[in-house]
């Protein structure tokens, strides 16, 4: 079946996106392909970028909670120093952890949910 549509961006609404732009381009490697006041995104010359656009009055969803609807999963080499590194830039992580083994869970710094997987 031939495609529709081109999926292109996963857009985080968020209260400040420079920040959270610095932070996401601190993970990820990615530069900036777009900016202004109210989004940014993040890209490394891919199909799929990542959009942080400012919301007014946005606030972030709790964990563990129902209404949280979507997060990001990344895959790292070196769970625990990922973790390290994360958390020095600004990442907090949540008291529940249901991961075990297999994962973290983690939050940027506007509290956007995000998992850290290990390749292995």
């Amino acid at each position: 079946m031939p495609a529709l549509a081109e999926f292109t961006t996963v857009i985080l609404d968020c209260a400040d996106p420079g920040p959270l732009a610095d932070f996401y381009r601190a993970v990820t490697g990615w530069e900036v392909t777009y900016r202004d006041e109210d989004c940014v995104q993040l890209g490394n010359g891919g199909q799929i970028q990542l959009g942080l656009q400012r919301v007014d009055g946005y606030r972030p969803s709790g964990w563990p909670d129902v209404a949280k609807h979507a997060h990001l999963d990344f895959k790292v080499i070196d769970v625990g120093h990922a973790v390290k590194e994360l958390l020095a830039i600004g990442a907090t992580m949540p008291k529940f952890q249901p991961g075990g083994d297999e994962w973290v869970v983690l939050a940027d710094p506007q509290g956007h949910l995000f998992c850290l997987i290990g390749s292995n």
